[in-house]
C-alpha cells in the first residue's frame, strides 16, 4: 500500500474552516480513513497589541491553504479537489506535489524532525504604524501625544516624538502605555 504524505490544497481565502470540516466529513462518510489520514491548518501564536491592550491570539499561519495527510490517488484527488472551497493542489499545473521532510519540519509537522522549541516563539502584530497620532496612557510621559516615529514589535514599543525644552525629542515608549488617538 501506498504512503500517506502531506499535500497543500489552495482554498478561497476565509474557507479553511469550512474545507476543512467538509473533507473530513466526506472521510467518514465515504469511510476512507485510512487514505485520507488527517487535514490541518496551520495556526501560531501572534502577541497582538490594540489600545494599550496586548494579547495573545491564534492566526492562519497560511490563509487560503490546507494540509492534507493522504495516500494520493484517483479517489483522494478527486474528492479534495471538488471539495467546495477548495480551488486546487499546490504543484505546477496544479499537478499535487507533497511536502517533503525539510518543508514538514519547518511547519512543525509530525513525520519531519522536530522544529527547535524557540522557533515557536510568538510573533508581535500591533495597530500602530509610522505617522499614527497616539496619547501616552501610563508612565512618566502621561497625557502626552504624539506622533510614532518608529515600531519595534520585538522589544514591544513606539518611538515617539516629545516637545521637550523647545526640541523635539524621541521618547521610546511601551505599546501598554500608549492608544491610538
Amino acid at each position: 500500500m501506498a504512503e500517506a504524505k502531506w499535500y497543500i490544497a489552495h482554498t478561497y481565502s476565509g474557507y479553511e474552516n469550512k474545507v476543512k470540516a467538509n473533507i473530513e466529513k466526506t472521510v467518514e462518510n465515504r469511510h476512507l480513513e485510512d487514505q485520507i489520514l488527517e487535514v490541518q491548518i496551520p495556526l501560531e501564536d501572534v502577541m497582538e497589541t490594540k489600545n494599550g491592550v496586548t494579547k495573545t491570539v491564534q492566526r492562519k499561519r497560511f490563509p487560503g491553504y490546507v494540509l492534507v495527510n493522504m495516500i494520493m490517488n484517483d479517489e483522494t484527488w478527486y474528492i479534495v479537489r471538488n471539495t467546495r472551497g477548495v480551488t486546487g493542489f499546490v504543484g505546477p499545473d496544479s499537478k499535487p506535489v507533497p511536502l517533503s521532510y525539510d518543508e514538514m519540519w519547518k511547519l512543525g509537522i509530525a513525520g519531519g524532525a522536530k522544529a527547535p522549541s524557540d522557533a515557536k516563539k510568538p510573533q508581535y502584530v500591533v495597530d500602530y504604524e509610522k505617522g499614527d497620532m497616539v496619547v501616552v496612557i501610563a508612565g512618566a510621559w502621561e497625557g502626552t501625544e504624539g506622533a510614532v516615529a518608529s515600531v519595534n514589535p520585538q522589544k514591544q514599543t513606539v518611538t515617539i516624538s516629545v516637545d521637550l525644552f523647545g526640541r523635539e525629542t524621541p521618547v521610546e515608549i511601551s505599546f501598554k502605555e500608549v492608544k491610538k488617538k
